[in-house]
């Protein structure tokens, strides 16, 4: 694991924690000149995802213990604000839960947090790894996919566009992912617990509710966190973030009372 460092270490931190297969300069790149002025930006570059190491991403719970690690050795185990972009919502969830660092602000950018048993979390990950690793390493969409998008409207698949830039897509940036550290960040986010009404003492929860995705989502977070600050928004998934950045960013100040 790797991180990436912007700003004036003065400044109250924010992690960034990029989604599923996600390369963390796609995935904020945009946001990190306008995110400066508040914050000093640290951003997570997950084990088997980053092009300057030869790693597998393990699981779940050990890239955890690795970011706890780097919370606590350079910061003292307490930091301003955690954003984690849908799968990097998960992370957020257990580091409140587990409780071996402060977050003062932990964000979820209208993450699902989708959880299942092994046996069929392992059938999911078996099916859509060598999905994700082609598309991936050839860096565009399969034929059947294309199609698809043919066929959505144009707002959508201006959405969908910057959506796949996040994933690298269209781009080779990313040849280097293994498939088996897209099975494991796949199955271990399906398998590992996440607690019902989690809170920590001076910590809120803050998520970013994306109404399109469906009420479901809603009342997980209601589930899985204590007394969350629900943030609706009429749009898809992560949709403010990618297609709204500053934006995002104005709620993300706002969310940690710096607006």
């Amino acid at each position: 694991m790797k991180t990436y460092e912007f700003g004036d270490k003065n400044k109250p931190v924010i992690l960034l924690l990029p989604g599923t297969c996600c390369h963390w300069k796609s995935s904020f790149d945009e946001v990190i000149p306008l995110l400066k002025r508040s914050f000093y930006v640290v951003c997570v570059s997950y084990d088997g995802f980053d092009e300057t190491e030869d790693t597998i991403f393990p699981s779940m719970t050990e890239e955890t213990e690795k970011i706890e690690c780097y919370i606590q050795e350079q910061f003292g185990g307490r930091i301003c604000c955690a954003y984690g972009c849908s799968l990097g919502g998960s992370f957020v969830g257990l580091l409140v839960q587990r409780g071996k660092i402060h977050i003062d602000h932990g964000i979820l950018g209208s993450s699902d947090l989708d959880q299942g048993k092994p046996f069929s979390a392992s059938l999911k990950g078996r099916l859509m790894a060598p999905i994700l690793r082609g598309m991936l390493h050839k860096g565009r969409l399969p034929n059947w996919m294309n199609k698809w998008m043919e066929k959505r409207s144009s707002e959508e698949r201006a959405y969908l566009d910057k959506m796949l830039t996040m994933f690298g897509i269209g781009t080779s940036q990313m040849a280097f992912v293994k498939q088996e550290s897209i099975y494991n960040q796949f199955y271990s986010d399906l398998v590992t617990p996440l607690d019902d009404g989690i809170s920590a003492e001076s910590t809120v929860i803050h998520c970013f509710y994306a109404e399109k995705m469906g009420e479901e989502y809603l009342l997980r977070y209601k589930r899985h966190f204590e007394n969350p600050d629900i943030r609706h928004h009429p749009m898809q998934h992560e949709e403010l973030l990618v297609c709204y950045p500053q934006e995002w960013v104005n709620e993300v100040e706002n969310c940690c009372g710096l607006s």
